[in-house]
C-alpha cells in the first residue's frame, strides 16, 4: 500500500509511471513469475504482486486480498505443480488474507511474517484507524523471524525484517538469483504509507538503513514493476522522506499547529479522496519528531492533536 499521488509535490528518487498489466501470469526470470490480483487503485497501483517461486515445488508470496478468482489464477498458472508454501510479507487486507484461501485449496503452510501488531499502545480513537488495514485474523503455521530461511527445489528465501510499513513487514532475499521480495517497503511507483498506529516513520528509515548495506541487484515489490538500481533508489527514498520532514518543520515555524493545516499547505491541489492519506502520513513524520525532541504536544501525539517545535 502506498501514498500515490499523495506524496506527489515532494521530490522523488525517479518514481516509474509504466505499471505492469493485472490478471495474467508472467515468467520474470527463471525462478519467478508474477500474477497481479486486479484490486488496481490509487494505494496499490494495478493490484498487489503476487510471486511464484520456483519449479515443481513452488512457494507463492502474498496471495493478495479474499479474491478467490486471484486465487484460481495462481493456481491455473502453476499446470500441476505443488505449492510447498505460502508466504506473507505484512498484514495489510490487500497482501496476506488470499493465503488462507491459497491454504484451504492447497493445504500449504503460511510462513512469513507474524500476527497483525500496532506500533505502539493504541489511544482510544485510534482502533479503528488500525482496523482500516489491518488482516488481524493472520496467524502463520510458522513465523520467521530475521535471518530465517525457508528452503525449496532450487531456491531459499530468507526473511529481511522491514518493519515500518506495518511492524511485522518482512522481505525476503531469494539469494539464486540475488534479488529481494520487498513487499511494500520499496517500490518503484510510489513511496509507501506509514500509517500510526499501524506503522511507524523511525522505524521505516532505519529499515530503509538497513536496505542499504545490502547488495541485491533487482527488488520485486508488492506493487507496480521492478525497483532497478535499488541501492541508489533506497537513497533517494530516505532523502525523499528527510525533504517532506523539513517541509513540516518549516511550517511548525510559521505557526501551523494541526494537522489539517500542514496538509493543506505541504500538499497543495491534492484530490479530496487522498487527504487522509497525507494525513497520516504527516502524522507519522510529526510522531517521530516528538520522538527525537524536535516537536512537543500536549500529551501523546494523536491524529487530532497540536503540534510546535521543541
Amino acid at each position: 500500500m502506498s501514498e500515490s499521488s499523495a506524496d506527489a509535490q515532494a521530490p522523488s528518487p525517479g518514481f516509474e509511471s509504466t505499471l505492469p498489466v493485472s490478471g495474467r501470469t508472467e515468467a520474470l526470470s527463471p525462478l519467478v513469475r508474477r500474477r497481479i490480483c486486479p484490486n488496481g487503485g490509487p494505494f496499490t497501483a494495478s493490484g498487489t504482486c503476487s510471486y511464484i517461486v520456483g519449479r515443481g515445488r513452488v512457494a507463492v508470496i502474498d496471495p493478495g486480498p479474499a479474491d478467490a478468482g486471484h486465487v484460481e489464477g495462481l493456481l491455473a498458472s502453476l499446470d500441476g505443480e505443488e505449492v510447498a508454501a505460502i508466504v506473507v510479507t505484512h498484514t495489510h487486507r490487500d497482501h496476506s488474507p488470499g493465503a488462507r484461501l491459497l491454504q484451504a485449496r492447497t493445504g500449504a503452510p503460511i510462513v512469513g511474517c507474524g500476527p497483525h501488531r500496532a506500533a505502539r499502545q493504541l489511544a482510544e480513537n485510534e482502533l479503528p484507524i488500525l482496523d482500516a488495514s489491518a488482516d488481524r485474523e493472520h496467524r502463520p503455521d510458522r513465523e520467521l523471524a530475521d535471518g530465517e530461511s525457508l528452503t525449496g527445489e532450487g531456491w531459499t528465501l530468507t526473511a529481511v525484517a522491514t518493519p515500518g510499513h506495518t511492524m511485522n513487514h518482512l522481505a525476503f532475499a531469494l539469494p539464486e538469483e540475488n534479488v529481494l521480495f520487498s513487499g511494500d517497503h520499496v517500490m518503484a511507483w510510489s513511496t509507501s504509507i506509514v500509517a500510526p498506529p499501524d506503522g511507524s516513520m523511525r522505524a521505516y528509515m532505519e529499515s530503509l538503513e538497513r536496505l542499504r548495506e545490502r547488495d541485491e541487484t533487482l527488488y520485486w515489490p508488492g506493487h507496480g514493476g521492478p525497483v532497478r538500481d535499488p541501492r541508489r533508489f533506497v537513497r533517494g527514498l530516505a532523502a525523499h522522506r528527510r525533504q517532506r520532514e523539513a517541509a513540516i518543520r518549516a511550517r511548525l515555524a510559521a505557526g501551523d499547529r494541526d494537522i489539517a493545516t500542514i496538509v493543506g499547505t505541504v500538499y497543495q491541489g491534492l484530490a479530496p479522496h487522498l487527504r487522509g492519506a497525507a494525513a497520516l502520513s504527516v502524522f507519522a513524520h510529526l510522531e517521530d519528531l516528538v520522538e527525537r525532541g524536535l516537536a512537543v504536544t500536549d500529551g501523546p501525539p494523536l491524529l487530532d492533536g497540536t503540534f510546535r517545535l521543541a
